[in-house]
């Protein structure tokens, strides 16, 4: 690691996003996303799956309340710690217990984080007082030590941090701080932040490495780089060694999950927790395993930590497991996870398209490995990347009204065969209002209010563009003020204009990346120094009043193949041009995809569209359908018959806008 090559994100109180596309997506996340996701964490969404969080917040803040004025006079009602998501057997009568997922204190946490950010592109004060509002009811729940997990409040406290590798508390320590975090900078209010600080200080006093602390880590990770966050928030050295100290015990042996558990270990030799990433200490691990969130998480701690401490053995592994990941499990929309089963990494090459898992909150999570891998070395690999899980498998999570969402981002859908076939149950061919395990929505929600920050990050003296988005960035620079303008067309065309606007001479180096998918480009800029590294173009130079770089990245349409060992995609072909993944969709080209195929001399072209409501480019181009004959319909196999094709017109969308004119096939990859 290079340490002057580090970098930070561009705070977002510098940046006002412009651009008229992500724009567009922020104000459906702040205009419907969430007015929408509060009424369903207030379970008043007609048909959507009852979230029951605020109701959990509100016991418990009732409960505390209780113990805190009757001391010992408080008779306490104890529930089952073991069930995983308790529901009320009849909505009429339900007890004044928790309900829903035992980790759905999170839901609020992502809700948070999502409003602060957007506070900080539109002020909104009535948001702000319900916010406010909803921020005293949590706070209230806190016990005197700090600790705060409604699950536990409400059901028996004797069995906090009994059950780390299943019970999601520090996870929901993740989300609680990363929320009071982004709402502290937007707002400057730092009621949840004291929360979430003292329920670290009350975490940090049990866990670490001194005698007499547990020795314990989280099942499901995100506190790693919450409290990453933390100390870089607050200077305070301990949440960093607390994060540190997560990461570093993960994996060792004797398994502490062992020791918390109940069940009877055969062969304690055996590697086990593969999908909790702890079957290994974490600088052992080569490939990405187990469950693709709780994964991604992880790696995302582990490479603020590598940063943060300057570990060259955390980074090598950062590196060695990005790579394993990007080069044989990542599918061409960004999607990481390829099996329902445990929600998880396969092995090697494995990516079904029908089958596929491919959770939006997993590409959230690949998008911030990401970008923590960026602020430790600008390469291009991370950024085209991170461009192909935003405009792609993130963005298809969410219909495009941002009311209805994709827990599975499939690469192939036959609608009968999700409601007739148990295997493809976890695949939805319309998007659901809600869910009961709810963490795509609100991680949607904060990861677009929050987009400019993985656009653009800075050191002293260099603005580092890694995404191509409309914004006016504020930059100091040798205490001179220094502002930038983008103008982008992406991601329907690749022009681009950076304006400099500098009151005085000022030295500084602007670095702009050229995409992975863009073979030819051309950049006009004044005068300079001027270094292509890694996939990106350094202009240094003395920036003096208004000065222009106008850039054009050709979106050509493009063919993509697979790797051979992809026995899915074996003589198949997808579509791309620039960012955008392509799919056909049955709405546009009749049912039965299977049957088509693109011959290889079709010539494919692109159109301006507003089919969806707005201004998209598709594309269309000849191709061939086979036939379906008397006797290739009614007989089950035949041998004599040649194959008979008919050409068609073929219309490719945005993959990410299917499943927005209702029920229908999907495919990514056809015949070729």
């Amino acid at each position: 690691m290079n340490q002057k090559e580090f970098s930070k994100p561009v705070s977002l109180r510098r940046v006002q996003l412009t651009d008229s596309f992500w724009k567009m997506e922020m104000e459906l996340v702040r205009q419907e996303m969430i007015p929408y996701q509060w009424d369903a964490l207030n379970d008043r969404v007609e048909g959507a799956e009852p979230s029951y969080c605020m109701r959990n917040f509100k016991i418990a803040a009732n409960i505390t309340k209780q113990r805190a004025e009757l001391g010992e006079a408080y008779q306490e009602k104890k529930f089952s710690t073991e069930i995983f998501q308790p529901l009320p057997e009849d909505e009429n009568l339900m007890e004044d217990r928790f309900y829903g997922f035992l980790f759905q204190d999170s839901d609020f946490y992502k809700w948070i984080e999502a409003v602060g950010y957007s506070l900080t592109q539109h002020p909104d004060k009535e948001l702000e007082r319900i916010a406010d509002e909803a921020i005293e009811i949590v706070s209230a729940a806190q016990q005197p030590n700090g600790y705060l997990d409604t699950y536990y409040i409400i059901n028996n406290m004797d069995h906090i941090f009994t059950n780390l590798r299943n019970n999601h508390e520090l996870y929901c320590l993740g989300h609680l701080t990363e929320g009071a975090i982004a709402y502290y900078e937007a707002t400057g209010k730092d009621r949840l932040l004291k929360v979430a600080e003292r329920y670290a200080d009350y975490v940090e006093s049990l866990f670490g490495a001194e005698d007499g602390k547990l020795k314990g880590y989280p099942g499901h990770e995100i506190a790693e780089m919450a409290l990453a966050r933390l100390y870089e928030t607050t200077n305070n050295e301990k949440y960093l060694k607390l994060s540190k100290y997560f990461i570093d015990e993960r994996g060792k042996k004797p398994y502490y999950f062992d020791s918390e558990s109940k069940e009877k270990i055969k062969d304690k030799d055996a590697l086990r927790y593969q999908y909790y990433q702890a079957h290994l200490p974490v600088r052992e691990q080569t490939e990405a395993v187990g469950h693709a969130v709780r994964a991604a998480y992880l790696y995302s701690g582990m490479a603020d930590i590598a940063r943060l401490t300057q570990d060259e053995s955390l980074y090598k592994a950062c590196e060695t497991i990005w790579d394993d990941m990007v080069s044989k499990k990542l599918y061409i929309t960004g999607g990481i996870g390829g099996t329902h089963i445990g929600e998880a990494f396969s092995f090697a090459y494995d990516l079904p398209n029908d089958t596929a898992y491919a959770e939006t909150c997993a590409s959230i999570g690949l998008v911030f490995f990401a970008r923590r891998m960026l602020e430790i070395k600008p390469n291009r690999k991370y950024a085209d990347v991170m461009e192909k899980a935003l405009y792609n498998c993130v963005l298809s999570g969410m219909a495009l009204d941002g009311k209805s969402f994709f827990y599975v981002n499939p690469l192939e859908v036959l609608p009968e065969a999700c409601h007739k076939d148990e295997r493809k149950f976890h695949v939805k061919p319309v998007r659901q209002k809600w869910f009961g395990c709810a963490c795509c929505p609100p991680n949607l929600a904060r990861i677009i209010s929050s987009i400019a920050s993985y656009a653009y990050t800075e050191t002293e003296d260099t603005l580092f563009v890694h995404l191509y988005m409309g914004s006016r960035i504020n930059k100091v620079v040798q205490n001179n003020d220094v502002s930038i303008d983008i103008t982008s067309s992406f991601p329907w065309d690749g022009a681009v204009t950076v304006q400099v606007d500098a009151a005085k001479p000022t030295t500084m180096t602007i670095a702009l990346r050229i995409p992975e998918w863009c073979n030819e480009y051309e950049i006009n800029a004044p005068s300079g120094d001027v270094v292509e590294k890694d996939g990106y173009y350094y202009i240094t130079r003395e920036w003096n009043g208004t000065e222009t770089i106008t850039m054009n990245f050709p979106m050509k349409v493009k063919r993509i193949y697979g790797n051979p060992m992809l026995r899915e995609n074996i003589g198949k072909v997808a579509i791309t041009r620039g960012p955008i993944v392509y799919c056909i969709e049955e709405a546009d080209n009749g049912n039965n995809l299977h049957l088509v195929t693109l011959p290889k001399e079709a010539q494919l072209s692109t159109h301006t569209d507003h089919r969806f409501g707005y201004e998209v480019t598709i594309i269309k181009g000849t191709g061939r359908k086979l036939k379906l004959t008397a006797s290739s319909s009614n007989e089950l196999y035949h041998g004599s018959e040649e194959e008979q094709f008919e050409d068609i017109n073929l219309t490719w969308i945005p993959y990410y806008t299917w499943a927005n004119r209702g029920e229908g096939e999907m495919m990514v990859w056809i015949r070729q």
